[in-house]
């Protein structure tokens, strides 16, 4: 088969078999005022090293900054093994196995990924199909809805701006109520929360750490919603924080979704990202996407096969919970080598991320910009700054990506940025930074 464009003779062969005169009619179902009329503005043919230069030379205009933002994408070091297997042939084509038990690699690694998260978050269950973390947010508060039958959720302000935004049109999409509860010193307001809790409500959402960098007292919070009878759900978008505090599922929170981009994979433009989404057993059977099985086969050897799998290509339609049917599995798998790579330093490495983030923090108020919120933190920190549109500005002139500017979603903090360091932040970057501030503050 070639692939070149078609010639005339073919192409009028084919309109006229479909009874068309001309490629336009294919389109008249579209309004002429919204079509082009003319021929796309296309630069002429490159030859292969004359786009190589055309690529050096944009390359050339990146200015990459010193990093100080995080707020749900996180710069992690990425060690040289998570490429290295991640490219190999086998595994970089690798997408949903439609003859899944010929493809035991893929299982294994699914499985693997799974099994992960649930040492990491104490959960008994994970799937492995998630987009991202706030369409895993959706899903989990769709698994509580249906698990529930109740019709309204409640949610801290201090849940991802954006997340929020995906949540909202899910909800508005399944004619759930989504509630907002007011957040008092960067955190949940739990002496308000029992008092926004009734009968219908079939889950409690909490971020941890939220998107203020707080930790939240996820203990009170399931505490409260158990007593209302509805679901707690905790999201994650920084998995590293994981390391360090106490396993959600230890504190009896009942589904836990999040972002896990920040294993082994890099921060781009809107991209990749890996949800993850995991529960207590009873919701097992509940979850979209699909679970990979540890099992033997005819000659007693280990073995892997799907065990569930709501794929609405099995069931259907207005019987699916979930168009989401991709497994992730690429991104799923680096995120396997990464914390396979990683084993138990995930602890220090948190324990790193932290005392970074504090040294900053530090730093920054002996120039008298003292932190947000009093509150505990992991990596990132909110901290008042003047003017803070205009600083940031200068900061990004002196090399600097400041943080993430809070005004842009809560006019109360409008002379506030919300700052994170990861081991990726040296302590003399943090030292210049400091001083950059003080500068560009004046």
């Amino acid at each position: 088969m070639k692939y070149t464009c078609s010639p005339e003779d073919d192409r009028y062969v084919m309109l006229k078999s479909i009874g068309v005169r001309a490629v336009d009619d294919l389109f008249t179902d579209i309004p002429e005022a919204m079509r082009l009329g003319k021929d796309l503005d296309l630069p002429s043919a490159l030859s292969e090293i004359e786009t190589m230069r055309l690529m050096e030379e944009l390359a050339a205009k990146n200015r990459p900054g010193r990093c100080f933002a995080g707020a749900g994408a996180y710069v992690h070091y990425m060690p040289a093994v998570v490429d290295a297997l991640a490219s190999r042939s086998e595994f970089y084509t690798a997408y949903t196995p439609y003859q899944a038990e010929v493809s035991q690699g893929t299982l294994t690694a699914i499985f693997e990924f799974q099994t992960f998260v649930c040492r990491l978050t104490g959960m008994d269950v994970a799937n492995a199909s998630m987009y991202d973390g706030a369409t895993a947010l959706a899903e989990a508060v769709l698994m509580s809805m249906h698990a529930s039958g109740k019709k309204s959720v409640v949610a801290g302000d201090t849940l991802h701006p954006h997340y929020r935004a995906v949540l909202e049109t899910y909800c508005g999409a399944n004619g759930l109520e989504l509630r907002i509860l007011p957040s008092a010193n960067g955190v949940m307001d739990t002496s308000a929360l029992a008092g926004a809790l009734n009968s219908a409500t079939a889950a409690v959402v909490t971020q941890n750490p939220n998107f203020f960098g707080c930790i939240e007292d996820v203990a009170a919070i399931t505490g409260a919603a158990h007593v209302a009878k509805a679901h707690s759900i905790v999201v994650v978008t920084e998995p590293h924080s994981l390391g360090l505090i106490a396993a959600p599922g230890k504190l009896g929170v009942d589904i836990l979704c999040g972002e896990a981009q920040s294993f082994g994979n890099p921060v781009g433009y809107g991209g990749p990202a890996l949800g993850f989404l995991a529960a207590k057993g009873e919701f097992m059977r509940r979850m979209p996407g699909r679970l990979v099985g540890k099992t033997v086969d005819s000659d007693g050897k280990d073995a892997y096969a799907l065990t569930l799998q709501t794929r609405e290509q099995h069931i259907r339609r207005e019987k699916a919970t979930s168009n989401i049917c991709t497994n992730q599995g690429l991104c799923a798998l680096r995120a396997v080598i990464y914390l396979s790579a990683l084993g138990n330093a995930i602890r220090p490495l948190a324990e790193l991320n932290h005392r970074l983030a504090a040294r900053c923090k530090s730093l920054l108020a002996s120039k008298g910009f003292t932190a947000v919120f009093d509150r505990p933190y992991f990596n990132e920190f909110a901290v008042g700054i003047k003017k803070a549109p205009v600083v940031m500005k200068r900061l990004e002139e002196e090399g600097f990506i400041p943080g993430v500017h809070l005004g842009d979603y809560y006019g109360e903090y409008a002379d506030c940025v919300l700052v994170c360091c990861t081991e990726m932040t040296s302590p003399a970057e943090i030292d210049a930074f400091a001083e950059a501030v003080k500068r560009c503050a004046r």
